[in-house]
């Protein structure tokens, strides 16, 4: 098991900051690390900074049920009343879904930790006494913040502007901010300091932390999603056309100390972990801060016919988590000998699912115990972004991407191929990328989105889900935000 210092620091904060249900994600409290009276010696910021790092033990949890299920590469099928039925169908009543709540508060509870280690360390950051930890820490809280702000804009669209510790009455004040001007004020400021002045890397007991190469790439992601369509509605998307502002930011990342792996399988092994793909990932080990990820989108059924037991299953009763016809269809129209199929989808059980990430000769204690980190960014998908860039900002050559296309194909046990498009690009990186939790945004930035997720439906012949429009492209408010002060917020359009 691994029991590096930084997991046993992440692990105490998280209990004292959160809390948990095996089954649900339910909204977190804020983090006891937050009192203002907190702050008495250098040790207290060493935990708070890893407080916030706490608010990302979720994020691979909602990337399953708000990103993963939501694309074209699931049919999920429920047995009865789910919390993610209406996230699946497309319903415009979900205001009232725990997982949406939770994307909310647990963004949030994020940005609010991040504010309160950030106003500590210009109030009593002279307790710290080695400047260049001090300058660290502020970096590191920084590209938390952006982070949490980004998923914050890519899932609700305009949301409150928040960038200091606020009481309760106080933040019952602030309306939501225009898109843009979350993403000039807070993310870009955010990531251009972390990757000033983050560190290239760190030694064993800190991994896991953000790099100034992290920061890179996500602000690279930033520029590409701006770049992004609108459809009409106030999202992610501003169609900036800032792709010669990624491109740089990506070639010096895959120009860092990172490298593409030559085995698929093993970049995603148990014993392997934060290997040379790896950019950014968040950390779990069983006992202290196990994840729960690996099983949500596999069928309980699974479970107890392969092992007699459900203990790691969803809990989610009979329902089922189809990879789509469409998806399989996708694999072998590039080759029946694709070895990534075979790996990513459990072929063999009736009703084929996502199985990337289970292993169960290195599983943990139970169905929220496993001992495998998600990586949030990492080598190839730099490639694939690069691709991006050079394709729809007209600036590179047919032949770049074509090289990076045919370097993961050859990987995959695949032949070369030529004149890549943007259309096959988006294709290439989905059957690359099953279960990572990349599809749903990678859609949502192609503008392509209400088009492909529709096509789907019609050529898959699924009638249980409701037809895509621009308004399902983010999510609603959360209703207990809407009515937690009547008349501050307005619902995003389509939603009850």
């Amino acid at each position: 098991m691994k029991k590096r210092k930084f997991y046993i620091i992440f692990y105490i904060i998280l209990v004292l900051g959160t809390s948990s249900c095996s089954d649900k994600l339910d909204q977190l409290p804020i983090s006891s690390t937050t009192t203002e009276n907190f702050f008495s010696n250098a040790n207290d910021f060493t935990q708070a900074v890893n407080g916030v790092y706490s608010n990302l033990k979720n994020y691979p949890s909602l990337l399953m049920w708000m990103g993963e299920m939501r694309s074209d590469n699931i049919n999920a099928l429920h047995d009865g009343n789910r919390d993610w039925q209406g996230i699946n169908d497309f319903d415009e009543s979900i205001a009232t879904t725990g997982y949406i709540g939770t994307a909310w508060s647990n963004d949030f509870n994020g940005v609010f930790n991040a504010n309160t280690v950030l106003e500590a360390l210009e109030a009593k950051g002279d307790l710290i006494k080695n400047d260049e930890l001090k300058l660290r820490y502020e970096a590191e809280v920084r590209f938390l913040r952006a982070f949490f702000y980004f998923q914050l804009i890519r899932t609700f669209g305009k949301v409150p502007y928040v960038d200091k510790v606020l009481t309760a009455d106080e933040a019952a004040t602030i309306p939501r901010s225009a898109v843009v001007d979350i993403y000039d004020g807070l993310i870009i400021p955010d990531l251009e300091f972390a990757a000033e002045n983050l560190p290239e890397s760190y030694d064993a007991a800190d991994v896991g932390r953000a790099t100034q190469y992290a920061a890179k790439g996500i602000l690279a992601s930033v520029y590409l999603t701006r770049s992004g369509a609108t459809y009409g509605i106030e999202g992610p998307g501003l169609e900036s056309n800032e792709y010669e502002k990624a491109l740089p930011l990506l070639n010096e990342v895959l120009n860092g100390p990172f490298s593409f792996v030559d085995d698929y399988a093993s970049i995603f092994s148990y014993n392997n972990e934060n290997n040379e793909e790896v950019v950014f990932d968040i950390q779990f080990a069983s006992g202290i801060n196990g994840a729960s990820f690996p099983s949500h989108l596999t069928p309980v059924a699974f479970w107890t016919s392969t092992y007699g037991s459900n203990l790691y299953g969803n809990g989610q009763g009979q329902s089922n988590f189809d990879v789509t016809a469409d998806l399989k269809a996708s694999y072998d129209a590039a080759a029946a000998t694709d070895i990534r199929k075979s790996f990513n989808i459990q072929l063999s059980y009736s009703r084929p699912f996502i199985k990337k990430y289970i292993d169960y000769t290195n599983r943990g204690t139970s169905r929220s115990d496993w001992p495998i980190n998600f990586i949030v960014l990492r080598y190839t998908e730099l490639l694939f972004l690069k691709a991006e860039a050079i394709l729809l900002g007209n600036l590179g050559t047919q032949a770049e991407v074509d090289e990076i296309v045919n370097k993961v194909r050859a990987r995959a046990g695949l032949e070369a191929i030529s004149n890549v498009s943007f259309d096959e690009l988006l294709e290439e990186k989905r059957r690359e990328f099953l279960g990572e939790g990349l599809r749903w945004n990678d859609l949502v930035r192609s503008g392509k989105a209400v088009s492909i997720m529709n096509e789907w439906l019609a050529n898959d012949g699924i009638t249980t889900i409701n037809p895509i429009t621009a308004n399902h492209l983010i999510y609603p408010i959360p209703a207990d935000e809407l009515s937690a002060k009547p008349g501050l917020y307005t619902q995003n359009p389509g939603y009850q």
